[in-house]
């Protein structure tokens, strides 16, 4: 009795030339190669998004707490720079921490002499900011500053990406506003 083996079982160089041929297992073998950057952009993407979502935040909470100073309401009812911070954490979103807002306001001379340039963020031996930010709203009339920060907690994705632009994989996250403040009594 001869045994005939199918031709794919056959060695020799018909052998390598049904190899070359075969193209099972191909997509998986392509999706392996292609899955790791895929998953590592899809994160990127979420965690680019959600820093935008909270920088918005930031900025909308900005506007709802500098109307206190734009109208006066602050400056006449002897508002101090806790009870402002407490004003303003009220507006934030629950996601984010009252403790990680940092506020500075500022009165300019002109609108031209406004610095708007991001400050430096200077740590204690403990890792709290130990930067003294100023409470110094004008009176009526009075171009102000207002920068309120928030130190972003941020985890690095895949591949070494990396959004922290702070130590502690945090990023500072600013929205600035000038105005002037509109005549009060």
């Amino acid at each position: 009795m001869k045994i005939t083996l199918p031709p794919r079982f056959v060695a020799g160089p018909s052998r390598a030339r049904a190899l070359a041929r075969d193209d099972r297992g191909s997509a998986a073998v392509e999706f392996a190669l292609v899955v790791t950057p895929l998953i590592a952009l899809m994160i990127a993407i979420v965690q680019t998004s959600l820093t935008f979502f909270a920088q918005q935040n930031l900025e909308t909470t900005a506007e709802k707490s500098v109307r206190a100073l734009l109208t006066g309401t602050a400056q006449t009812s002897g508002m101090t720079q806790a009870q402002f911070k407490t004003l303003a954490c009220s507006k934030l979103p629950a996601f984010m921490k009252c403790a990680n807002l940092l506020i500075d306001v500022q009165a300019a001379t002109a609108f031209s002499a406004v610095a708007t340039a991001p400050p430096t963020i200077t740590y204690d031996s403990n890792g709290n900011v130990n930067n003294a930010f100023q409470y110094a709203p004008g009176g009526t009339g009075s171009i102000n500053v207002v920068k309120m920060m928030y130190l972003w907690d941020t985890q690095k994705g895949p591949l070494g990406f990396d959004l922290s632009t702070l130590s502690g994989g945090k990023r500072l996250l600013i929205a600035t506003s000038v105005f002037k403040t509109e005549p009060y009594k």
